[in-house]
């Protein structure tokens, strides 16, 4: 569903990402972990198009997107929840989400997202900018979801969020996958969270790719040696 090959990324003169290959299968989530400044964000705005790629290739679902503009990715089936979310904080919750049907053409609000998602039914009047930082992720991620994508690149979602609502969020996901085809791919530091809803776990250090498991195989003593600073 997305293949990635030897993409090299920059800002300005110095390189980020240097040379890092993966695909992702349909269905299949993806978590790529981390510490800070280690070239995560850097790779999902590079996905999108928000930083254009030195050298490589991007593909989603057999379609080269390497050179297309943000918005052409969109139309490919790629959507993405940022850092810090970036919602619309005086647009209502239900505004926030119709601001993501232009993509995919929706009349109204498809009934699976207030299914995944009630605290936004329920909040749906209320202004983006009142929601408590694991409200505004749930927007975030709601709004990418009406676009109707194939891909999903979530960065760093469980960021400045409660416990509590970083186990909701996992549930959702996992919800999700079995109700759509998608192909999820999420940057995090978080172990727990990346247990509780990835397939596939790589670690990136320095705009590298250093260890790949399986969910089944990780040693996680080891990953969290890799996310200690």
């Amino acid at each position: 569903m997305l293949d990635v090959s030897n993409l090299h990324v920059s800002y300005g003169q110095s390189e980020v990402i240097h040379g890092v290959e993966f695909d992702v299968k349909k269905n299949e989530t993806l978590a790529i972990m981390g510490r800070n400044g280690m070239g995560k964000t850097t790779l999902f705005k590079s996905l999108i198009g928000i930083l254009k790629a030195g050298e490589g290739t991007i593909k989603i679902d057999g379609v080269d997107v390497t050179d297309k503009e943000s918005y052409q990715r969109v139309e490919n089936g790629i959507a993405y929840v940022p850092q810090g979310r970036m919602i619309f904080p005086t647009l209502s919750v239900q505004e926030n989400i119709e601001t993501g049907m232009e993509v995919s053409k929706l009349k109204t609000i498809p009934d699976d997202i207030f299914y995944l998602f009630p605290v936004l039914h329920e909040m749906r009047h209320r202004k983006g900018g009142n929601l408590s930082g694991g409200q505004q992720q749930q927007l975030a991620i709601a709004r990418a979801l009406v676009t109707n994508p194939k891909v999903l690149l979530l960065d760093e979602p469980t960021e400045g969020i409660q416990p509590s609502i970083i186990k909701d969020i996992a549930n959702i996901l996992n919800e999700l996958k079995s109700m759509r085809d998608i192909t999820i791919i999420v940057s995090e530091q978080v172990l727990s969270f990346t247990m509780a809803i990835a397939d596939r776990l790589i670690v990136i250090d320095k705009g590298k790719f250093i260890h790949e498991d399986l969910r089944e195989d990780v040693d996680t003593d080891k990953i969290s040696k890799y996310l200690s600073v």
